[in-house]
């Protein structure tokens, strides 16, 4: 089987999934491992990674989606800010609208990832300005969480996804 991993990865987050996927297919064929620009015409099965933005993927990513045909796709990403499966449906859900029906979604994966600082000094500032503190606190307390991922467990996690497709 030939494989080709794709992903668009900011803090290494997802590029540490992509990692991890190509050494859970080490006995199949990689064709391509990368960005956006690999040629996947050959493969049998593109995995497609992105960090998180507005609940979806990345730009780039919803661009390369668009233009895969009559291929099998698992889409695997991280994001910061919530670490639930009902959240990882919802970005799962956005993202797929982009793969077009010729394609066969086999799967997907998702996990929390630590995030830039910015997004912590932002959270910071607004506190001090008194700005939802109780939902700011949350905030924080979630970016905390999310610097010790994606782990162990989470890569463990992953490779069971594999396993069952």
């Amino acid at each position: 089987m030939k494989i080709s991993i794709v992903y668009d990865s900011i803090t290494g987050n997802t590029e540490m999934l992509a990692q991890e996927i190509r050494k859970a297919c080490k006995y199949n064929d990689v064709i391509s491992y990368g960005d956006i620009t690999q040629d996947i015409t050959k493969a049998d099965i593109v995995f497609i990674g992105s960090y998180t933005v507005n609940k979806c993927c990345s730009d780039k990513i919803k661009e390369f989606c668009k233009k895969i045909n009559n291929k099998k796709v698992f889409i695997f990403g991280t994001c910061g800010f919530d670490n639930t499966k009902e959240y990882y449906k919802e970005i799962f859900d956005n993202t797929k609208k982009y793969i077009n029906n010729t394609n066969e979604i086999i799967g997907y994966y998702y996990c929390q990832g630590k995030m830039q600082n910015e997004i912590k000094e932002r959270y910071l500032k607004d506190l001090k300005k008194n700005k939802n503190i109780k939902e700011l606190k949350k905030f924080i307390n979630n970016f905390n969480e999310a610097l010790n991922h994606p782990n162990e467990d989470d890569l463990f996690r992953l490779d069971e996804t594999l396993i069952r497709i």
